[in-house]
C-alpha cells in the first residue's frame, strides 16, 4: 500500500536540434500592467504586515466574478501574449521537436483484472485516452494491446470542454460495471457516475463533489466513496448500493476530531478489506471493514499519535504494517485482524534503507525503499522471511512495482526509467530472477542514449549537508563554464524528485544545456529525516539547498552564474520564490508554475482548502508566534525587495483549490513594483484550469514549449 504516490510526468527524446535565435525580449512590449496599491494591513503576535495586493482574492471565492480582479488577470495575460506573438514561430518550432518525440498512437501495456485486461492507448492527433479490454487467456496476448473492445473514449467526454480530466476507472468485481470520475473545470471536484461497460450507458450519477478513489465491496453490489465539502475536504466516507437514492447513501465514517485530517479509502491487495484512512501529512489512523459485508462498522487498527505514520495491506490473514512508530525509517510489522493492535516487527527500521512501501501479494511481500537515494526493489518469502534483491545496472535510476491489480500475478510488474534510459515496464519472474521487457518509450523521431551522459554528484551545503544531484548532459558539453545549466527543484512532503527521463528535456539538453534535479531537503531522496529536515523550523534548509547546489555547479563548470535557468512548481514554486530573494544574481531566468509563494496569508486562512493539513508541514502562524515569525522571514511574497530579480515565467490557474489564483497574482503585483530592474515579468492564469494547467496531452506539452522558448529567449544556447 503506498504511502505516498507522486506523478513525476512521462517522458520522451530527441537528438540535434538546433538552437532558437535569442531575440531582444523588450521590442514592441506594451508597457506591463500596474496592480493598484490599496492600503490593507493586519496585526498579529504583535508583528503588523501590510498587504497592499489583499484585493486580488475575490471575497466571493471560490465564484471568482470581481471586475477588477478579472480585468488584472486579463491584462497579465494580454502582456504575455504580446510577448509570445512574435515568438509563436519558435514556439511551434519547439512544441512540433517534442511531440515528434511521442508515439502518437501510444498503447499502455495490459493489466489484468478478473477475466479480462485492460489498457488505454491513444489515436493519432488526438489529447485523451481511449480504453478497451479484451477477454484474458493466459497466452502472451495479455500484454499485448491489441484486439480489444474501446471501452470508454475520453476524447468524446471532453469535447465541448475547456477542461477535461479522467480522475478513476474503477471496473466492478464482475466486471460488468465501472465507477467513472470525471472533473471538466480544473476544480477536483469529480462526478462520480456508474455507467454499463458493453453499452456505456450511465446508470447512475452519485456524486458531483467526490475527491478520492472509490472502492467496490466484494460482492459488487455497491461501493465507498468520498466527498469534497465546500472548503475541499474530505471529512466523510458513504456507502452507496447501486441503485439506492445518493440522498440516502450510508455514512461510514466521519472525522469529528482534527480539522487538519482528510479521509480516505483503499482496498487491500487481496481484497479481503476496505481500509478507511483518516489523517494529515505526518499522522493518522486505519479502519477496516470487511470487503464482503460492507454494513460493517469500521474497525480501528491504531489510535492516531502525533508525528507517527502507518499504512495497512493484508494477505495470509495478517495486517502488514509499515510504520515510524520507533524508526524514522519505518519498519515493517504484522498483525491478527482480530488483535489489529498487537504490532511484532517483520522488518527493523535501518539507518541506511528507507523502507517506503510494501504490497502483499500472494507468494511474496513486494518491499520497496530507498538506499543511498536509490530506489531499490525486494521481494520477501512469507515462510524464510529472505529478501531477494531485484538488481538494476545504472548507477542512477528510479523502479518501482506498478500495474498490478491481482493478488497472485504470474510476475510482478516493474517501470523503470533514468535521464538518459527511455520508459520501460518488465516483468519479473521470480523463479528464474529474468525480465521480460514488455514495452521501451519509442522517440519516432529518433533517440541515441549513447551521446548523453548522467553525472551524480554530492554538493556540500552551507551547514554542512552533502546534497545529492542527478544531471544529465551532452557527452560533448565540456564543463568549462561556457554551457548553460537548467535546474529543477521541489523539496516538500517527502516527496523525492527521481532521476526519471523525459523527452520534452532534450530540447533544452541539445541546445547547450545540462539539466540538473536538485534532491534538496524537504523530499526523502536520502530518507525520512531528509524530509524532517525540510520542513517546520528547518524549512529553509530546503531554499539553502537549491542556492548552494547551483553554486557548487557553476564552481564545477557547468555554466556561468547568470546562464542558470531554474524552475519548480506548487511548492517547487514557493522554492523559486525564495531563491528569487535569496540570490538573484545567480540565475538568468526562472520559471515558477502554480507558486505557493503567500505562504503566511495562506496558513493564517484556515477557511482555504489546505490549511489545517498543512500545519504540520509549515507550522501554525495561528496560535504560534514563533511560527508566524519563521513563516514571515522566508514567504516570497512578503520577503520581496527593492532589488534586481532574474526574468521570470509565473503560472496560476483560475479554478486552481491547492495554490490560488491570487497567489503567484499578489506576487507577480508586488514584484512588478518592487524590483529594480527591467527584466521581463509575466504572470500567465489559465482562466479554465486549475493546479495541473491545462488538460490533454499536446495542450500541456505546448506549456511546455512556452516555458522553454521564455528561458531559451532569456538565457540562450550554447
Amino acid at each position: 500500500m503506498k504511502r505516498r504516490l507522486l506523478a513525476v510526468g512521462l517522458g520522451l527524446a530527441a537528438l540535434n536540434t538546433p538552437a532558437l535565435a535569442q531575440k531582444d525580449s523588450m521590442t514592441d512590449l506594451p508597457e506591463p500592467p500596474v496592480a493598484e496599491q490599496r492600503d490593507y494591513s493586519y496585526t498579529r503576535h504583535g508583528i503588523t504586515v501590510e498587504d497592499p495586493y489583499a484585493w486580488l482574492r475575490d471575497d466571493s471565492y471560490p465564484v471568482i466574478d470581481d471586475a477588477d480582479v478579472l480585468d488584472y488577470l486579463k491584462a497579465e495575460n494580454a502582456y504575455f501574449e504580446a510577448w509570445k506573438a512574435p515568438r509563436e514561430a519558435e514556439i511551434e518550432a519547439l512544441f512540433e521537436e517534442m511531440k515528434a518525440r511521442i508515439k502518437e498512437d501510444d498503447k499502455g501495456v495490459p493489466v489484468k483484472m478478473g477475466d479480462y485486461v485492460y489498457w488505454s492507448e491513444f489515436a493519432p492527433g488526438t489529447q485523451y485516452r481511449l480504453w478497451y479490454r479484451k477477454k484474458a487467456d493466459g497466452t502472451r496476448s495479455d500484454v499485448t494491446p491489441e484486439g480489444g473492445t474501446l471501452i470508454y473514449d475520453e476524447n468524446e467526454q471532453a469535447e465541448g470542454h475547456d477542461y477535461f480530466r479522467l480522475g478513476g476507472y474503477e471496473v466492478s468485481p464482475d466486471g460488468t460495471k465501472a465507477i467513472v470520475l470525471t472533473d471538466r473545470n480544473g476544480s477536483e471536484r469529480y462526478t462520480i457516475e456508474v455507467i454499463d461497460i458493453a453499452s456505456g450507458e450511465v446508470l447512475e450519477t452519485v456524486s458531483e463533489t467526490a475527491l478520492g478513489t472509490p472502492e467496490w465491496d466484494k460482492a459488487g453490489a455497491g461501493f465507498f466513496y468520498t466527498v469534497a465539502n465546500e472548503n475541499w475536504r474530505t471529512y466523510e466516507a458513504f456507502y452507496h448500493p447501486l441503485g439506492g437514492d445518493p440522498e440516502a447513501d450510508r455514512l461510514v465514517y466521519e472525522e469529528t476530531e482534527n480539522p487538519a485530517f482528510t479521509v480516505n479509502l483503499a482496498k487491500s491487495t487481496d481484497e479481503n478489506f476496505i481500509f478507511v484512512m483518516t489523517g494529515e501529512n505526518s499522522s493518522g489512523e486505519w479502519y477496516f471493514i470487511p470487503a464482503d459485508r460492507p454494513e460493517a462498522a469500521p474497525q480501528l487498527i491504531m489510535r492516531r499519535r502525533p508525528d507517527i505514520q502507518y499504512s495497512v495491506d493484508a494477505s495470509h490473514g495478517k495486517f502488514w504494517i509499515v510504520t515510524n512508530d520507533n524508526h524514522v525509517n519505518f519498519r515493517l510489522a504484522e498483525a491478527d485482524p482480530a488483535a489489529p493492535q498487537q504490532w511484532h516487527t517483520v522488518i527493523p527500521g535501518s539507518d541506511e534503507f528507507y523502507l517506503e512501501d510494501v504490497d502483499a501479494h500472494r507468494d511474496h511481500l513486494l518491499v520497496s525503499g530507498r538506499l543511498d537515494g536509490l530506489d531499490q526493489l525486494y521481494l520477501r518469502d512469507y515462510d524464510s522471511g529472505e529478501m531477494t534483491r531485484i538488481p538494476f545496472e545504472e548507477a542512477a535510476y528510479t523502479a518501482g512495482f506498478t500495474g498490478m491489480a491481482e493478488y497472485a500475478p504470474a510476475a510482478y510488474r516493474i517501470g523503470y526509467s533514468s535521464m538518459v534510459t527511455p520508459s520501460t515496464v518488465y516483468d519479473y519472474d521470480p523463479e528464474s530472477g529474468t525480465f521480460d521487457t514488455l514495452k521501451v518509450q519509442e522517440i519516432p523521431s529518433g533517440y541515441d542514449p549513447t551521446r548523453y551522459v548522467v553525472d551524480r554528484l554530492m554538493i556540500e551545503a552551507r551547514d554542512g549537508a552533502r546534497v545529492p544531484v542527478s544531471i544529465m548532459r551532452r557527452a560533448d558539453h565540456e564543463l568549462d563554464g561556457s554551457g548553460r545549466l537548467f535546474i529543477y527543484g521541489y523539496g516538500a512532503y517527502g516527496n523525492a524528485i527521481p532521476p526519471y527521463f523525459s523527452a520534452s528535456r532534450l530540447s533544452l539538453v541539445d541546445r547547450g544545456y545540462a539539466y540538473a534535479i536538485a534532491h534538496i531537503r524537504g523530499g526523502d531522496d536520502l530518507g525520512y529525516q531528509w524530509f524532517l529536515d525540510g520542513k517546520l523550523t528547518k524549512r529553509t534548509n530546503t531554499f539553502n539547498d537549491f542556492v548552494d547546489v547551483t553554486r557548487g555547479l557553476i564552481a564545477a563548470g557547468y555554466a556561468e552564474a547568470g546562464k542558470v535557468a531554474a524552475q519548480g512548481g506548487s511548492a517547487g514554486g514557493e522554492l523559486m520564490g525564495a531563491i528569487a530573494n535569496q540570490a538573484p544574481e545567480l540565475y538568468g531566468a526562472i520559471v515558477a508554475d502554480v507558486p505557493f509563494v503567500d505562504v503566511l496569508n495562506t496558513m493564517l486562512d484556515d477557511s482555504l482548502p489546505l490549511t489545517p493539513g498543512e500545519w504540520n508541514e509549515w507550522g501554525n502562524p495561528i496560535t504560534d508566534p514563533a511560527a508566524f515569525e519563521y513563516i514571515l522571514s522566508y514567504s516570497p511574497y512578503d520577503q520581496v525587495k527593492p532589488q534586481d530579480y532574474p526574468p521570470m515565467l509565473i503560472t496560476g490557474g483560475l479554478n486552481d483549490p491547492r495554490v490560488t489564483y491570487w497567489e503567484p497574482a499578489k506576487w507577480a503585483a508586488r514584484l512588478r513594483a518592487t524590483k529594480t530592474d527591467d527584466n521581463l515579468l509575466f504572470l500567465k492564469i489559465n482562466m479554465g484550469a486549475g493546479h495541473g494547467g491545462k488538460s490533454g496531452r499536446w495542450n500541456s506539452l505546448y506549456e511546455t514549449a512556452e516555458a522553454y522558448a521564455f528561458v531559451l529567449d532569456q538565457v540562450g544556447a550554447r
